[in-house]
């Protein structure tokens, strides 16, 4: 989860930031005083969307490394350490990606994460306490999850899927905008009911916007488990999932954070629909499909 969650946080902090230049320049004003021109609306929309989008994709290695003090791993200093390298090593050739940088992070949970602007150009980290959590065979499995996100692409899919929503986000919120000032206030200027249409509607379609980013994070995490059975075998794979649900089961997240708990245990009703991950449970089930029907080496 922590992938997709700091890809939004990022994303959502540079929307802001074109936000309030875009405000500060009257860029809002001059849009409105024309009208509607939907074209124009349009293209603005879509260099703003898309840039935010990809400058996020940009940050991405370097608001993961400073968010969780990552430390990249130069030189090894153990023989651990040295293992993580070789194994990351093994696992990008089997993949057909460019080596990534390695770096391990302190937290007692048992996670890791990958990210990066390309296919050879990505970070894959892992958690202190998955590396004391786990066996070798399963942090293994858990590696080559991370690496077939990166010869998925997924980051760059996400981002593409995210400057998307972003465009629609932020012309459909202008239009709406313009629409209630005009029907509700009769304003012909650059009145309150633009600035308040505008602000409501950004809120309603950024979470719509949310929704179908976490069903795209959960289809892909179906994706890059099968891709890790294909590198390592099915059953490291299904190991490391149950080890990850006993430690999860344990833990006692507060209510706020329960419906995006990598477990899904908690992802009843619409909590289900803000989840980046799928429940474990559908995970390990989907593994054991593909170990029958042996469709993975």
């Amino acid at each position: 989860m922590r992938r997709v969650v700091l890809f939004l946080a990022t994303n959502a902090a540079v929307l802001v930031m074109l936000e309030v230049s875009m405000r500060v320049l009257g860029l809002d004003e001059w849009l409105y005083r024309q009208g509607i021109p939907s074209a124009g609306l349009l293209v603005m929309a879509a260099v703003f969307g898309m840039g935010g989008a990809f400058v996020s994709l940009a940050m991405s290695k370097w608001v993961a490394k400073m968010s969780t003090g990552a430390r990249v791993i130069e030189t090894p200093r153990t023989p651990a350490e040295a293992w993580l390298v070789d194994t990351v090593a093994r696992l990008a050739r089997q993949a057909g990606i460019g080596m990534p940088e390695v770096a391990i992070y302190d937290s007692p949970d048992m996670n890791a994460f990958a990210t990066g602007m390309s296919r050879d150009n990505a970070l894959v980290a892992v958690s202190s306490g998955l590396l004391l959590g786990m066996e070798r065979d399963e942090i293994e499995a858990v590696l080559a999850h991370e690496v077939s996100h990166i010869a998925n692409g997924d980051m760059v899919t996400l981002t593409l899927l995210q400057g998307v929503l972003n465009t629609f986000v932020i012309f459909l919120s202008r239009v709406a905008g313009i629409l209630i000032d005009r029907a509700v206030f009769r304003s012909r200027g650059y009145g309150p009911g633009y600035w308040i249409g505008t602000i409501v509607a950004e809120i309603v379609l950024g979470v719509l916007a949310t929704i179908i980013v976490m069903w795209f994070s959960r289809w892909r995490e179906f994706r890059a488990d099968a891709g890790a059975a294909r590198l390592v075998g099915p059953v490291p794979m299904i190991a490391a999932l149950q080890r990850l649900k006993a430690s999860v089961e344990h833990e006692h997240l507060p209510s706020e954070l329960a419906a995006f708990a990598i477990s899904g245990r908690w992802g009843a009703g619409l909590a289900r629909l803000f989840m980046s991950h799928p429940p474990l449970d559908e995970r390990i089930a989907a593994l054991e499909r593909m170990a029958r029907q042996g469709l993975a080496a």
